[in-house]
């Protein structure tokens, strides 16, 4: 619809009248809103061209800066066009200076009326009536119609149709980014039949590499990187997410859903695995886990991060400037950005990276029944970890003796004490050693109980219920390293406070911002 209303604003220009945005604006912007804008500090002689009200108001000379239709009344003409320097604008030392086409623009646009537009971006869109055309058997739909106006404006005609060696080569290289097989072109340029075009089409758009190629344009949008982005730039786990984009086009899922499962897939009711890969998207920021630096800091970059890419992939405007301040030129503020920012600063896990492939948090991705079977390994080591815990006598008196073993061969190190076991104290229980069990606390007593039990006690029944649980950890271990993983987002239970941000610095915090 934006192509279209576009088009017959373009046809609507026909007699060369200036558009307020395409030809007026960027003079105003680049030549006088330094001064004359919305920037409060630097605004001279309180008068405001960045805003119709106040370029048609009567400003604190008692003048009126525009008059739409008569220049000659206007003061901004006056003023540019003056030939005393102590009037003209912009003063003959600034950087910029209009150029004999811009005033005769600014003048063009004043006698015509001053229109005044909204960018077409924030305009409702209209659907226009298709214009008239002199060459009327060409158009083969609406929009035709709209391109032959522009055509025919220029005073050009349409080209002749590509033949069909051509056609099949452009098809192929729009739709897959591939080139066609020679048994392809032959294929479609001597097939006769009515819709063999819309066959070869059809036959793109069912192929894997139609998702592939598609993909390719929005994982650059969406900032995706197999590395971290920084520093030791090393590997991160989140191809998945990838993966995810491709079928999201091959499976032609619906762009409100593909929106939605992107940005809260987590939040979704009993999501899907697939739903929750999908919020890789707030994952593809760079990180870091570079030595000096600061947690607070990362965190700030990364949160600005998601609500800069969100602002320009879905609604393409860019955000990045209400970081400091409220926009210049769009209608956007800083309450905009920090409320944004609070939707994206909860995410479960550190901002630093450590590193890693696989910094929280994340998501395995495997087929329902390897993930049962790693549910079922864990429940198993715990029912299995349990027995250790159990009440169990006869291993508290086998202890109580290995501990004062252990005391003695301590206490005299040449003493001709013989240990029931082979092992090395670990240095972390030796000070719990030392003490006597009624001055140890119920944390040491657990710890060093726990030591016994699983890697000393040579009780049979131990022993084989320790070689059970090697062996499962063994099992899970070897299953959880075949299964991939993805970085994915997810809320905290309770959201971080976000704060406006003086200037976008992370340590100049503002008033409290919700969401």
């Amino acid at each position: 619809m934006a192509v279209v209303t576009g088009l017959a604003c373009a046809d609507a220009r026909a007699d060369s009248t200036p558009s307020f945005v395409r030809d007026v604006r960027p003079i105003l912007a680049d030549k006088c809103f330094t001064c004359h804008g919305p920037d409060e500090a630097r605004r001279e002689a309180n008068l405001r061209l960045d805003r119709q009200a106040d370029a048609l108001a009567e400003a604190d000379s008692g003048l009126h800066p525009i008059v739409p239709g008569r220049p000659e009344e206007s003061e901004l003409v006056a003023r540019i066009t003056s030939d005393d320097a102590s009037l003209r604008m912009p003063p003959e030392d600034a950087e910029k200076q209009l150029t004999a086409a811009e005033i005769a623009t600014l003048k063009q646009w004043i006698a015509a009326g001053a229109g005044w537009e909204e960018h077409w971006a924030f305009v409702p869109p209209q659907r226009p009536e298709p214009p008239p055309v002199e060459l009327s058997s060409w158009p083969r739909n609406p929009i035709d119609r709209f391109i032959l106006a522009r055509l025919e404006r220029e005073g050009w005609q349409p080209t002749g149709e590509a033949d069909r060696a051509t056609l099949i080569r452009r098809v192929p290289l729009d739709l897959t980014g591939l080139p066609p097989t020679l048994a392809e072109i032959d294929a479609f340029v001597y097939d006769s039949s009515p819709n063999a075009y819309e066959r070869v089409v059809d036959r793109l758009l069912a192929s894997p590499r139609y998702g592939e190629h598609m993909a390719r344009y929005w994982l650059d949008a969406a900032r995706y990187g197999d590395t971290h982005g920084l520093h030791l730039d090393n590997y991160r786990e989140i191809w998945p997410y990838r993966d995810w984009v491709v079928k999201a086009f091959n499976r032609n899922l619906p762009f409100d859903q593909f929106v939605i499962e992107q940005l809260a897939g987590d939040l979704l009711p009993d999501p899907t695995i697939d739903q929750i890969v999908a919020t890789g998207f707030n994952r593809c920021n760079v990180s870091t886990n570079e030595g000096g630096s600061i947690s607070e800091e990362v965190y700030v970059r990364n949160v600005v991060d998601r609500v800069v890419t969100t602002g320009t992939v879905f609604l393409g405007l860019t955000l990045d400037c209400t970081r400091c301040h409220d926009h210049k030129y769009d209608p956007l503020t800083m309450n905009d950005f920090y409320s944004l920012f609070a939707y994206f600063n909860s995410i479960d896990g550190p901002p630093m990276d450590g590193n890693k492939k696989d910094h929280a948090p994340i998501q395995k991705v495997a087929p329902p029944e390897k993930l049962g079977l790693l549910a079922q390994y864990e429940a198993k080591i715990k029912e299995l970890q349990r027995q250790f815990e159990r009440q169990w006598p006869e291993l508290d008196e086998q202890q109580s003796a290995w501990e004062t073993r252990r005391q003695a061969a301590a206490a005299d190190e040449q003493a001709d004490v013989q240990a029931d076991d082979d092992q090395e104290t670990p240095d972390d229980l030796k000070p719990i050693l030392a003490k006597s069990a009624s001055d140890r606390t119920a944390e040491e007593q657990a710890k060093l109980r726990d030591y016994y039990r699983t890697s000393v006690a040579d009780l049979p029944e131990v022993v084989e219920l320790r070689e059970q649980l090697a062996e499962l950890r063994k099992k899970h271990e070897a299953l959880d390293q075949s299964i991939p993983v993805t970085l994915v987002y997810r809320e905290k239970d309770q959201p971080r406070k976000a704060y406006y941000l003086v200037r976008g610095e992370y340590d100049q915090k503002g008033p409290e911002r919700p969401r």
